[in-house]
Parts: structure tokens; sequence; C-alpha cells
């Protein structure tokens, strides 16, 4: 194997691409030579002009994934603007926000949703076409709450804890079946996500002060676990979760 970290001829979905984590990734994947699909309810329109540049094909998908209805017509249109489906990265996620003892169905119910049960259908989906093809990659996207409680995030960290689990008992069902299925926890990144944490001065620093790297990640730091577990350099990689934390958990 001349590089086996290539994706030249693979067809990778991204969930979520139009900013962030699923931004850096889906750039990621199209510089080691995928062509890419984007799927999400908000346009990607950077991302789309950077893939182009790369001189990659790239699919936009517009699909709302607070719903699992969508999930089987993006596996399609992914495999019918593009040929065929090898990799599948669930980003696309949620958080929310508030003291547990104050916390909305709502806001239970939107998360859950879409970071937990739409990323399983999405999962499960992909796994069909997999099959089909002879096996694939499915990277999800997990967090330090995969591993730790967190505080005023009760759904978040329900739904990423679950993320673990399903990265487990999808790798033990699908590997005889050449689908390798794995995860990425991400640290602390300057996302969206984030926002209001580094706004708060007290809470960023006690971040901060415990991360060795001494900084917030960034989309690009996910770079190589991503073009890993997306090539053929992790065939016998399964069920594994690799927290890319500039040593967050290791303190």
């Amino acid at each position: 194997m001349s590089n086996p970290f290539s994706l030249e001829g693979k067809v990778a979905l991204v969930t979520g691409a139009n900013t962030g984590l699923g931004q850096g990734i889906a750039v990621a994947l199209a510089e080691a030579g995928a062509d890419i699909a984007v799927a999400g309810f908000v346009p990607p329109t950077e991302t789309l002009a950077i893939i182009k540049k790369l001189g990659c094909k790239v699919v936009d998908i517009n699909a709302n994934l607070m719903t699992i209805e969508p999930v089987t017509r993006v596996v399609e249109e992914t495999v019918a603007g593009l040929g065929r489906l090898d990799i599948l990265i669930n980003n696309a996620g949620m958080i929310r926000r508030q003291d547990s003892l104050e916390f909305s169905e709502k806001d239970w119910d939107d998360v859950m949703n879409v970071n937990i049960k739409a990323a399983f259908f999405m999962a499960q989906a992909a796994g069909r076409q997999f099959v089909k093809q002879g096996g694939g990659k499915i990277i999800n996207i997990a967090s330090m709450l995969s591993f730790q409680g967190g505080i005023r995030v009760p759904s978040y960290t329900a739904s990423k804890s679950g993320i673990a689990g399903i990265t487990r008992l999808l790798a033990n069902e699908w590997a005889a079946k050449n689908i390798n299925v794995n995860a990425i926890a991400p640290g602390y990144m300057s996302t969206d996500n984030t926002a209001q944490l580094r706004a708060d001065e007290d809470r960023s620093a006690a971040i901060l002060a415990r991360i060795p790297a001494g900084r917030w990640g960034l989309p690009a730091d996910l770079a190589g676990a991503a073009v890993f577990l997306a090539s053929p350099a992790s065939d016998y990689v399964n069920g594994a979760i690799i927290p890319v934390d500039g040593g967050w958990l290791a303190r």
C-alpha cells in the first residue's frame, strides 16, 4: 500500500459541515482526495467553495436532521450524485445549556433527536449501503462528555455518552462485514457550540488551566484523526473513541 492515508476514489458524507468541526473534517477529507457530500439545513456556502477549489466533486444535500425523515434520502442522493458512499461522518449536533433543575423537555428532545437518534439512523442507512458495496467507514463525533458528566448540559451529556455506546455496539455487529465504526472525541474546541463558555472569562480560564496544550482546539486539529479513521490505515481499528483534546483527559 503506497499511501495508506489516501482517500483517492472515495466518497465521504459529512453531516453539519457548514462551519466548525464539520467543515474542518470535510476539508481534510477532500485534501486527502475524497469527493464530498455535505448534508444539513444551513447552506454550507464556504465549505462548498473550499472543496471545489481543491478540485474535488461536492454535493450539497439539504436536510433537517431534527427528524430522521431525510436520513435515507441523504444516503440515496449521495450515491446518486457521486456514484457510491465509502465514509460517513456523523457530525451534526447541537447543545442546550441550563441548570438541570430547570431543564426543559424541548431542550432534552431537540438535542437527543439530532445528536443520537439521527446519528444512529444515519449510520444504519449508510451501513446498508456499505453492505451492498462490501464495506465502509463510519466516524461518529463524540465528546469529552462521552467520558465525563459536565455541568448544565444534561441532554448533551446523555447524547454523547450514547454516541460512545452505539459506536461500540455497531463495531461489534459490523466489523465482520468490513465496516469500521469508530469515533473522535474532540476536547474544548473554538466553535459556535463553545462561544458561551469562551465568553465567560472565569469559566474559560478554568478550562484552559486544565488543558496541557494550553489552548482551545481548532477544527483543523481533527484533520489527522479524521483522515486516519476514514482511510485504509485504520482497517483494523474497530470501536475506538479517539480523544483529540490537547491532553484534557490525561490531566
